[in-house]
């Protein structure tokens, strides 16, 4: 008898477990139901919405034509006017179909009647400017769209604060190199100021390939990250790294760069970033707002697909929450601070290693959102889409399995120190030296374990002869 109730309770608990499973999965169906904005009703009535597969909602993607020379990328990404915007890329202009798009709570989109096909990855937002740009569309807060005609014609890579009149007007910056200031009032003014081609003294055959800009502490600094086979080979420096005060260019670097993005505030020291790449590394520059001097840094590359300046498209720094920065250089996130203490750069951590192009990335109604920039014209029709989720899962993505060098294949000479090299976050490390010299040679490794620029001698390695 005993034994008897023993099982008539286990089947009742089994029971018990069965419908609480089942509630709990009409709870969570209810809970996806609201996190896609619609409830079960609305999805009976409207047979078109489109359920996400793994974050990705099929319906929220751009599609070129077949035919002609073209890709269907998302080059921005901008959540403003109760919306998120986004704006289409083809190749070199040529291309139709793609443009400005908003997508609404219901995750539907529509394209905008002021859309125009190009090639856009420009987006700009200012504290206390009721006026966002993304392409060269200008946006109201409540969501009404002009459009710079003259700047559709062009290749536009980044729209920075001005240096003078920040309340009343932007600079803009073209892939080839064109730099423009333009009007924020109605009359939308477009003026052409420099040829960068010529201010930066790029080296003939160098094909100019602009990638970002941004204004802080005083200065414009500007981006260009031709890097070809040429620049593999350092027979040419193509690449740059320059900043305007308003009056005078200044070339930081001439290696290439594809990313400039800070923050212009005083609690956080202004903090400037720019992010490149040569044949050893990426290499990460910092503005010393203290100093007023530039630091440089060298990151691992999570992947050599990059290596090229077609083939960077977009590598971002984003405020993706607030007040943080996530930063995707070479197939790896990291975690960027956002201050600068004392002027240094505290922190860098790698997240982890993918594989997606991405040209944006942002928050929007608690989402993470990444664009991207998926098929061309070389395997199909060309288009791209969105992927929808939650910050915390690009920890789950493939772990940070990385390489770089400080030296490579180069005349070092002795008391040489070399560029720091990011260690943290990469759980096995290894160091290869190689010499060949007809005697041996000792190599000190000093490491900053802290963090803030204090390196301490960790160990010397003596290399023998040859």
């Amino acid at each position: 008898m005993a034994s008897y109730h023993r099982r008539n309770r286990d089947v009742m608990n089994i029971r018990l477990l069965s419908l609480a499973i089942i509630l709990f999965c009409l709870l969570i169906g209810g809970k996806v139901d609201s996190i896609l904005g619609q409830d079960l009703q609305t999805v009976h009535e409207n047979p078109e919405i489109i359920f996400p597969v793994n974050g990705v909602y099929p319906n929220l993607s751009v599609m070129g034509p077949h035919t002609g020379r073209s890709e269907s990328g998302i080059g921005a990404l901008l959540p403003w006017a109760d919306k998120l915007w986004m704006i289409g890329y083809v190749a070199h202009i040529h291309g139709s179909r793609i443009g400005l798009y908003e997508i609404d709570k219901s995750m539907q989109m529509r394209k905008h009647p002021e859309s125009v096909t190009g090639t856009f990855a420009n987006r700009f937002s200012k504290q206390g400017l009721d006026l966002a740009i993304i392409g060269p569309h200008l946006i109201d807060t409540t969501g009404h769209v002009r459009t710079y005609e003259e700047l559709a014609r062009h290749r536009l890579a980044a729209t920075m604060e001005h240096l003078e009149q920040p309340q009343s007007m932007v600079y803009f910056l073209t892939m080839e190199g064109q730099f423009f200031e333009a009007s924020l009032e109605e009359d939308m003014t477009v003026t052409h100021l420099f040829d960068l081609n010529e201010k930066l003294e790029l080296p003939e055959g160098a094909r100019p390939h602009y990638k970002d800009a941004f204004t802080a502490n005083g200065r414009v600094v500007i981006a260009n990250n031709t890097y070809h086979h040429e620049e593999y080979r350092g027979e040419r420096r193509g690449g740059r790294l320059a900043e305007w005060d308003g009056s005078e260019w200044r070339i930081i670097s001439r290696q290439p760069f594809t990313e400039v993005e800070g923050k212009t505030s005083g609690q956080y020291q202004h903090p400037i970033y720019a992010t490149g790449l040569d044949s050893k590394s990426v290499i990460l520059y910092n503005f010393n707002s203290i100093s007023g001097v530039w630091q440089r840094y060298r990151l691992p590359k999570g992947s050599h697909s990059f290596d090229h300046a077609w083939n960077t498209e977009w590598m971002r720094i984003r405020e993706a929450q607030t007040e943080r920065f996530i930063m995707d250089v070479h197939g790896l996130f990291y975690e960027l601070p956002m201050m600068n203490y004392d002027g240094k750069v505290w922190g860098i951590k790698p997240i982890s290693y993918h594989l997606r192009l991405i040209p944006d990335f942002c928050f929007w109604r608690g989402m993470f959102v990444m664009a991207s920039d998926q098929t061309d014209h070389g395997v199909g029709q060309p288009q791209s889409g969105l992927r929808f989720t939650y910050i915390d899962e690009l920890w789950s993505y493939g772990k940070p399995q990385d390489w770089g060098a400080v030296w490579q294949k180069e005349d070092v000479e002795s008391g040489a120190v070399s560029d720091p090299f990011l260690m943290t976050g990469f759980d096995k490390k290894s160091l290869h030296l190689s010499y060949d010299l007809p005697h041996p040679v000792t190599f000190r490794i000093r490491v900053d374990f802290i963090g803030d620029g204090t390196f301490e001698t960790y160990k010397e390695i003596v290399v023998p002869a040859d």
